[in-house]
Formats: structure tokens, C-alpha cells, sequence
């Protein structure tokens, strides 16, 4: 990872620690670190970063910005992770880089990156749960948005109040087309966490289809999570 300006401290937010192997594959000296969220680690990229997951949606996120900001005090925040393809054109695992964040209400400017790798830029929808069915994608997407996701518009708030420059770099593990079997809105607790046996109680009752649907996203998960590690190390901030 290179930083345009020179060496810089920077903040990765993520709604799950699952969505950081591939960053922790290409950082050095991986650490737990001491802020108040639910799971943090301090590593190098070049220079010094911090790492951060807290949960999904926009209060999770936002929580996880000002906890950070206390004791890293960070020259920029990205907002970082998986997403929902929109765009038809997206493919699993292709990564896709902000220009705007929209929560739906207000849109927030994004800073850009530079990359020989292939990527693609496009407007964030941010909302406050999980997008299932197609219908709903293709209503989200014609509002000029090429992926959702549920936490950048929580850290754009807040990067924002606070002066901050912020990034968006996320890589697809669901197709626009595609209609979830799983109801993974009915496991979202409080905490910003999927409850587990929730969505798996609820996958047995329909086993031969909601079953082979998380073995896929689980795979998808894996997939797009090292992707966005080679991704994030070789572009330019």
C-alpha cells in the first residue's frame, strides 16, 4: 500500500473481523489493539494502520469511528468489507471503489484511489439492513447507486463532522440478481451481529435450498476477502 502524499496513518472500518484476512495476509506485525469496540488490530501496509470491526449498520460503524479517533487519531478512514452487487455488470469478488456514499437522504463525497488493478468506481447505498431479493437491488440501483452495503454512510457522517478524507473500497458477495432463501434481516440483533443459531435453525427448515446457499456465501466470503487484501495493498491512497 502506498499513500500518494507520503506515509500516513490510516483507519480500515469493517462491520466483521471475517472481512480482514486478506488486509492481515499483506500487513506486518498484526497486533491486538486496545479501543473500544468489538475486535481491533494495529498492523503496517506500508505504514502503520489500524483495523477495526464493530458490527453491522450505520450506528455500529459510526461507534467505531469515534472509538478509534480516541486513541489513533488516524489522517484518513476507509470504509471497507462486502457488499451487494446492484449493477448487474458485478461479478463475486470484484472490487468496487466509492465516489459517493448515499444513505438515501444525504450523499457524501468519497476520495479516490489508484490502481493497475482492475476495479470498479460507482455511488455506495448505504441503508440499515440487508438487501435480499432482486426487486429491491433493482430499486436501489435505480437510483444511481452500483452496490449497498450497510455501514459507509455511518462512517461518512462522522468522518465528516470530524474533518477526516475517506475512502470506500469494497468487493461484491452477492449478485444483483439474485434473491436470498436465508432471512438474515430476522437474525440481526441489537449488537449489530448475525445471531448464528437463529440462521441456522431457520436453514434446516428448508435445508435443501437455504443450506447450500450459506456453503456458497461462505465460500464467496473467503473469496472476496483475500481479493480485497491484494487489492488494498498495491493501490495508491
Amino acid at each position: 500500500m502506498v499513500f500518494a502524499g507520503g506515509l500516513m496513518r490510516l483507519l480500515f472500518i469493517a462491520s466483521d473481523p471475517m472481512e480482514f484476512p486478506g488486509i492481515l495476509s499483506r500487513a506486518t506485525g498484526p497486533q491486538p489493539a486496545k479501543v473500544a469496540v468489538d475486535w481491533a488490530r494495529s498492523a503496517r501496509i506500508g505504514d502503520e494502520v489500524l483495523l477495526v470491526a464493530n458490527g453491522a449498520g450505520p450506528s455500529r460503524a459510526a461507534a467505531a469511528l469515534d472509538a478509534s479517533v480516541a486513541v489513533f487519531r488516524p489522517e484518513a478512514v476507509v470504509s471497507t468489507g462486502f457488499c451487494g452487487a446492484l449493477d448487474g455488470e458485478l461479478g463475486v469478488a470484484d472490487v468496487v471503489v466509492g465516489i459517493s456514499v448515499d444513505d438515501g437522504v444525504c450523499r457524501y463525497p468519497l476520495r479516490p484511489v489508484i490502481s493497475k488493478a482492475a476495479y470498479r468506481c460507482g455511488v455506495i447505498r448505504s441503508i440499515s439492513h440487508v438487501a435480499q431479493t432482486a426487486a429491491e437491488k433493482a430499486r436501489l440501483h435505480a437510483s444511481g447507486a452500483a452496490v449497498v452495503e450497510m455501514e459507509a454512510a455511518g462512517v461518512a457522517l462522522r468522518a465528516q463532522a470530524l474533518g477526516l478524507p475517506m475512502y470506500c473500497i469494497r468487493a461484491v458477495t452477492d449478485l444483483a440478481g439474485e434473491d436470498m432463501a436465508n432471512n438474515f434481516n430476522s437474525a440481526l440483533r441489537p449488537d449489530g451481529h448475525f445471531d448464528t443459531m437463529t440462521i441456522l435453525r431457520n436453514a434446516v427448515r428448508r435445508p435443501f435450498v437455504r443450506v447450500p446457499e450459506l456453503m456458497r456465501l461462505r465460500q464467496r466470503c473467503a473469496r472476496a476477502a483475500y481479493v480485497l487484501g491484494d487489492f488494498v495493498a498495491d493501490c495508491r491512497f
